[in-house]
C-alpha cells in the first residue's frame, strides 16, 4: 500500500482505511463501532481473500489541504488518532490485523482494493506472523535523582586557588562523577531489563526514547521498547516483568509496562516481514490508546 493516495479537493468517494484482515469482524460489532465522527459507518472492502475496514469521509475535511491543517492542531490530531485506533480495534474483533498508517486515504473502493491486492503476499505474511501474538510496551527511565544541593556561597567559589576554592572545585567534580556513574548504572540496568524480556518475545522494536516534556518525568527515558509476545507465553512474560520490577531488583531504573496491545510496532505495512525476525524501528510517534 505504498501507493496510498491522498484525495484532492472535491474528489468523490474519499475512503479512509484503518486495517487489513482476513477474518472479517462481526457485522453487528462493526456497525456499532465508531471511526471518525465526521464520517459514515465502518464497512468492509473485499480484495481477494483479504478485507479492508474503511469509512467514507467528507472531502471538505479529509482532502490533503484540510487534513494537513487539522493534523497540525494537537486537539484534532488526538481525535484523529483515537478514531483511527477505534477503527483498527473494530477490525481486530476476530483475528490478526495489519493496521494502516493514520489517515490512509483512497479515491474510492476500487483504488483501496487494488492497494491491498498489489501487496497481498506481504500482507498475508504479516497476518500469519501476527496471529496469536500481541504487543507489550516497556519504558525504562532512570531513577529520580535527589535534588542538587544548594549552590555554594559566592565567596567560596571566588577564593581562587586557595583551600576554599580547591574544596569547592573538588566537590563539583565529585558530583559530576557521581551523576555520570549513576547514569552509567541506569543504562546498564536498562539493557539488562531488555535482555531478560527478549527471552520471552519473538521480536522486539526499539522506539526513540521520549522527551521529558512528553513523559512528564525529570529523569530521562533510557529505553522505549515494544515486544511481540506469543499469547501462549503471556504469563511467562508478565511474570518476568513482575520479577524485574520488584522493589530493589533494579534500583537505578524505573520500569513502566503496558499491554497487551494490537501489534502496531510489528505490522509494518511498508516492510516485508520475511526478511529476518527483528522488526525495524518504527517512526517516532505518540500512539494514543483508549
Amino acid at each position: 500500500m505504498s501507493g496510498t493516495t491522498a484525495a484532492g479537493p472535491g474528489a468523490p468517494g474519499i475512503v479512509c482505511a484503518f486495517a487489513v484482515t482476513r477474518t472479517p469482524p462481526d457485522a453487528a460489532a462493526l456497525a456499532a463501532a465508531r471511526g471518525h465522527e465526521e464520517g459514515g459507518p465502518l464497512r468492509l472492502v473485499r480484495a481477494g481473500g483479504l478485507c479492508l475496514v474503511v469509512q467514507d469521509v467528507p472531502a471538505a475535511l479529509f482532502d490533503q489541504e484540510a487534513l494537513t491543517e487539522r493534523l497540525n492542531r494537537p486537539g484534532d490530531l488526538e481525535r484523529c488518532a483515537r478514531a483511527h485506533h477505534r477503527g483498527v480495534e473494530a477490525a481486530a474483533g476476530r483475528g490478526p490485523v495489519v493496521p494502516l498508517p493514520m489517515a490512509t486515504l483512497y479515491r474510492g473502493d476500487p483504488t483501496a482494493a487494488r492497494a491491498v491486492t498489489d501487496r497481498r503476499e506481504a500482507l498475508e505474511a504479516l497476518l500469519d506472523r501476527l496471529r496469536d501474538r500481541t504487543e507489550w510496551a516497556v519504558k525504562v527511565h532512570a531513577a529520580e535523582a535527589p535534588p542538587e544541593p544548594a549552590a555554594e556561597a559566592g565567596a567560596q567559589a571566588g577564593t581562587g586557588t586557595g583551600s576554599g576554592g580547591r574544596a569547592y572545585l573538588s566537590r563539583v567534580s565529585a558530583r559530576r562523577r557521581d551523576r555520570q556513574g549513576a547514569h552509567d548504572r541506569a543504562l546498564a540496568e536498562a539493557e539488562a531489563v531488555d535482555a531478560e524480556l527478549r527471552r520471552y518475545a519473538v521480536a522486539t522494536t526499539r522506539h526513540r526514547p521520549q522527551s521529558e516534556r512528553l513523559t512528564g518525568h525529570r529523569a530521562p527515558q533510557l529505553l522505549n521498547v515494544a515486544y511481540l509476545v506469543e499469547d501462549a507465553r503471556r504469563a511467562a512474560f508478565t511474570g518476568a516483568l513482575a520479577r524485574i520490577a520488584a522493589a530493589g531488583r533494579r534500583p537505578a531504573v524505573r520500569i513502566d509496562a503496558s499491554g497487551p496491545w494490537i501489534p502496531y510496532s510489528f505490522a509494518r505495512w511498508d516492510e516485508d516481514p520475511r526478511f529476518g525476525p527483528e522488526a525495524p524501528a518504527a517512526p517516532d510517534r505518540e500512539e494514543v490508546r483508549s
